[in-house]
């Protein structure tokens, strides 16, 4: 192997070598082609940034950004180039310190290029030309009802995400974990008055809880024109049946899948 890997091929290789050592197979959705005909862009870095399909529906919306972690490249691109408002949603200790560190340093030029991690430095975004309004933190996680859960902490100590069912620690539910507030998508949408259609676009990276917030999604109603969502239990086999029951619920909805990076994100788009 060269010392040197290209950034644009690093973490997809890394997350194929973990899969191996597991000896993880790949679900039928990994290897679904990218559909022609659509527009799709990529912004942010090769860790956190996404991919999605660029329309005027994007030019000064608000977006749904579930999952901050502390690379923010994907939120900050997106406010620049469609002076969009997003809605950040992250309960996560470092998510907020990293956010905080971010509304700080707007209005400033980036200072250095970004770096091969899921740690970007704040003096790696371009923050010039925004403003506090173009985001806002509910500090707090997305799930399937308002209620009081336990979020449970990495296996890696050096890792910002947290998830609800615990699938990073095999689902157990006495492994270390913090209480945090959870809500709902449809409470959230209430409390800053949006309406659904004011939404074209949501992202969730939330470490498995994506499964549950997407059902409740479809049951009433929540249909954004597109959905970008990184199916997390694809790193865990006891998934599979799970995930398989979420992309046929969304493709019932008048859902295609256009675009996946082949491991674990996916582009879900709705006309």
């Amino acid at each position: 192997m060269k010392a040197m890997l290209k950034k644009s091929s690093f973490f997809p290789l890394l997350r194929t070598i973990y899969r191996k050592i597991k000896r993880i197979p790949r679900h039928p959705i990994q290897d679904s082609p990218t559909i022609d005909g659509f527009d799709i862009i990529h912004l942010g870095t090769e860790y956190g940034g996404w991919s999605f399909v660029d329309d005027d529906s994007l030019k000064g919306c608000t977006i749904i950004s579930a999952g901050l972690g502390e690379d923010a490249s994907f939120d900050i691109e997106f406010a620049k180039k469609y002076n969009a408002k997003i809605i950040i949603i992250d309960p996560t200790p470092r998510s907020i310190k990293h956010f905080s560190e971010i509304q700080n340093s707007l209005g400033k030029q980036a200072t250095q290029k970004y770096v091969d991690s899921g740690c970007q430095p704040i003096s790696s975004y371009d923050l010039s030309n925004l403003k506090k309004d173009n985001f806002t933190l509910i500090d707090k996680a997305l799930w399937n009802e308002n209620t009081t859960l336990k979020f449970f902490s990495p296996p890696n100590p050096n890792n910002v995400s947290h998830s609800i069912n615990n699938y990073q620690n095999n689902y157990s539910t006495d492994t270390a974990s913090i209480d945090v507030v959870a809500v709902t998508l449809d409470s959230i949408l209430n409390d800053l008055k949006l309406k659904v259609s004011d939404v074209p676009l949501i992202k969730l990276d939330i470490e498995s809880a994506e499964i549950e917030v997407l059902k409740r999604c479809m049951d009433i109603g929540i249909l954004p024109r597109q959905i970008l969502v990184e199916f997390d239990e694809l790193n865990e086999h006891k998934g599979f049946a799970r995930i398989t029951e979420t992309d046929e619920l969304l493709k019932s909805n008048g859902y295609v899948l256009l675009k996946t990076d082949g491991v674990a994100d996916f582009l879900y788009y709705r006309n």
